[in-house]
């Protein structure tokens, strides 16, 4: 993969649609919740590609062994969840590729 992307599918088991957002490298940086229609779904897309290039708009939490981040919107609404990174630089870098991938990364729909 040479561009960033968010996917969108429907999963089989509630019938909702999800994102993923996904870096240069393929690996998936952010996840989304569970959207009852595809229009909410590409709505959470829209507010992540706002959100994303604020600091501010990223929630750090550290656990003993593991680092993640929630974006949120103006509101304070979880738009988007991280992975689990190993170390605080790690998700440092997960952050930074946020705020680099998503204001201008397409959209695959495989719903």
């Amino acid at each position: 993969m040479n561009n960033p992307k968010f996917t969108i599918f429907k999963s089989s088991v509630n019938n909702q649609y999800y994102y993923r957002l996904r870096s240069i490298n393929g690996e998936i940086i952010l996840n989304g919740e569970g959207y009852t229609s595809k229009q909410s779904c590409l709505n959470g897309i829209a507010s992540v590609k706002v959100n994303a290039p604020y600091d501010s708009r990223y929630d750090r939490k550290d656990n003993l062994t593991s680092y993640t981040f929630n974006l949120k919107a103006a509101n304070n609404e979880i738009i988007g969840r991280s992975e689990s990174y190993s170390s605080k630089q790690a998700r440092e870098n997960g952050i930074a590729a946020v705020k680099r991938d998503a204001p201008n990364a397409g959209i695959e729909d495989l719903s």
